[in-house]
């Protein structure tokens, strides 16, 4: 299983440290998503859900057909199926986090990772983006954006 790199995170939690105390005083938008991205790493499911509210707004664009995780999700038995099927579809090799700028309550990171698709065998390297809104220490709102083209050609048999 693969470790997102936690050391970038930190390093960049503390240059937002250094910048304003207002991110030292209580959770912020920044831990809720050092917490997601953790438990995406482990694959905790249940570390996750801790962070998905009721109803968000949930879009990972792509073809829902060769892909069915893709897509929009809008409730939180709706986010927990979209990590099934993809963990049910998917092998992770690696991943980092390479970027995180924060406005407001919105956090948006950058980065790369590498799946094996259980599927065809074959696997799928990508950078990713994601913007990530989160209130109250759960995520609202969900925009992953990768290289859809790659991840089509590493499920074509």
């Amino acid at each position: 299983m693969y470790q997102v790199k936690k050391l970038n995170l930190v390093h960049l939690k503390n240059i937002i440290n250094k910048r304003t105390n207002r991110y030292m005083k209580s959770k912020t938008p920044v831990e809720t998503v050092s917490k997601y991205y953790t438990a995406l790493g482990e694959r905790n499911i249940e570390m996750i859900m801790n962070l998905i509210p009721e109803t968000l707004d949930w879009y990972v664009p792509g073809n829902e057909t060769i892909a069915p995780w893709l897509g929009h999700r809008k409730t939180y038995s709706q986010v927990r199926e979209f990590f099934e099927l993809l963990w049910q579809s998917t092998e992770p090799v690696s991943a980092s986090i390479d970027n995180i700028a924060i406005e407001g309550n919105v956090v948006l990171s950058s980065g790369n990772f590498e799946t094996h698709m259980l599927k065809t065998g074959k696997n799928f390297k990508s950078i990713f983006f994601t913007q990530i809104t989160v209130v109250d220490g759960m995520i609202v709102k969900y925009i992953l954006l990768e290289d859809t083209l790659g991840l089509v050609k590493a499920l074509e048999h």
